[in-house]
């Protein structure tokens, strides 16, 4: 399993990421085709309250690197890909690694 890793910046407005990633930039993620799952994560201060290094994670994951590059060709996978300056004030760190469980 292939898994891609979005590692989201602190926002300029908490707010209006939040607004724009649920009403908008997540519906064009559901409509790519060839992802096994989804998972989303915002951050929350650790345990001795310092502020997290990143403000939100997203993983998408893939049966396998062929899908993943045949899904993220696609039109919709360019979508969401060029909607991310809409909303990512914070910047974005991409990542990709294979699974080991």
């Amino acid at each position: 399993m292939i898994k891609l890793t979005a590692l989201y910046g602190h926002p300029t407005s908490p707010g209006d990421f939040e607004k724009y990633y649920s009403v908008t930039h997540l519906p064009l993620v559901d409509k790519m085709k060839g992802l096994a799952r989804a998972e989303y994560t915002k951050f929350v201060s650790g345990p001795d309250g310092a502020k997290p290094a990143f403000y939100r994670m997203a993983e998408l994951y893939f049966d396998s690197q062929e899908q993943m590059a045949k899904t993220m060709d696609s039109a919709e996978a360019k979508a969401v890909v060029g909607d991310i300056p809409n909303f990512a004030t914070g910047g974005v760190t991409i990542v990709v690694g294979s699974v080991d469980r």
